[in-house]
């Protein structure tokens, strides 16, 4: 019998139109995107079906968007397909924000409750560094030791940039001052690295210039602690499964300057025996880079009603 991970997008995988033939399919996933409308008083589901595409992008935007369909999807396998996380998923995990999903399908936190913090933390790496003084890249053809060492080469004058996430397969995305990160573009291409380009994001996430978002977070916690989930989480920052709420915080928190360890994270899941990845909610990314990491996993990307009837003939 198979081992289910269910693991939760990031970033990068919004769309326009993403949960609206959920919401037209299903009361429970309407009921959350209703939901999520209320607590952060916006109409983000209006904005999840209809755009514009650079509003949904912005961080602030993107952010508790992504997690409601994740967490739009869970609720349509929970009540109409009588589908239990705990009796189905041996593990769960998620992406930078996607650890957020992660955590309110295991009961860590509300829907309501993810959706303020993550609006928050959207705001608060959003704010951490002024436009134009950060940037991301994406390397691909490198593995994560040889793009750590490109970042050290390109440290200068005080700026910095960092592996931000580590996404097997051969591709690491790296984080900091827009003027090192280009450095390390040109570093990476004299090496022979096969692809080295700019990101458009809107800041440079998972890097020490976001120290004060991960300050914001930790404020955040005082008031809204994570509470043990029904099934362990794989942190981003340990690449290993907790149900330790005071631990659950403490990494959320180093989450927001730390590397994604997303490569390991998928060894550690295949580690434990898990031989079928479920990814929740919008896109195919993380399927693809399971696919990288693990060939011999099986993958499922659910985010749509047709999605949804299929994977309740494998649960």
């Amino acid at each position: 019998m198979a081992l289910h991970a269910f693991i939760f997008p990031g970033q990068g995988s919004q769309a326009v139109g993403m949960g609206r033939d959920l919401a037209a399919s299903f009361a429970p996933a309407r009921h959350v995107f209703e939901e999520v409308d209320e607590v952060l008083k916006q109409k983000l589901s209006k904005l999840m079906f209809e755009g514009p595409s650079d509003e949904l992008t912005l961080t602030e935007n993107a952010q508790p968007a992504l997690m409601a369909v994740s967490l739009a999807v869970l609720r349509v396998l929970q009540l109409e397909g009588g589908i239990s996380l705990e009796r189905k998923a041996k593990l769960v995990a998620g992406h930078s924000l996607g650890e957020y999903a992660a955590l309110a399908a295991a009961e860590s936190f509300s829907v309501a409750e993810t959706a303020r913090l993550l609006k928050l933390r959207g705001q608060a790496m959003q704010k951490a560094v002024a436009p134009g003084i950060g940037a991301m890249a994406a390397l691909l053809g490198v593995e994560f030791e040889a793009a750590r060492e490109i970042c050290r080469q390109a440290e200068a004058n005080g700026e910095i940039v960092s592996a931000a996430n580590d996404n097997g397969g051969g591709q690491v995305v790296i984080s900091g001052h827009k003027t090192a990160v280009e450095r390390a573009i040109d570093i990476a291409k004299a090496q022979g690295v096969k692809r080295a380009m700019l990101l458009p994001v809107s800041a440079p996430f998972h890097c020490a210039l976001m120290a004060p978002a991960a300050d914001a977070m930790a404020e955040a916690f005082a008031n809204i602690p994570p509470r043990t989930p029904v099934v362990p989480v794989v942190a981003n920052v340990t690449a290993a499964p907790t149900t330790d709420p005071n631990t659950i915080r403490d990494l959320l928190v180093q989450q927001v300057t730390a590397t994604v360890r997303w490569r390991e994270s998928v060894l550690a899941m295949t580690a434990a025996g898990i031989d079928s990845f479920i990814e929740i909610g919008a896109g195919k990314v993380l399927a693809g880079l399971v696919k990288r990491i693990s060939p011999d996993a099986t993958t499922h990307s659910i985010g749509s009603p047709a999605d949804i009837e299929a994977i309740l003939k494998v649960l």
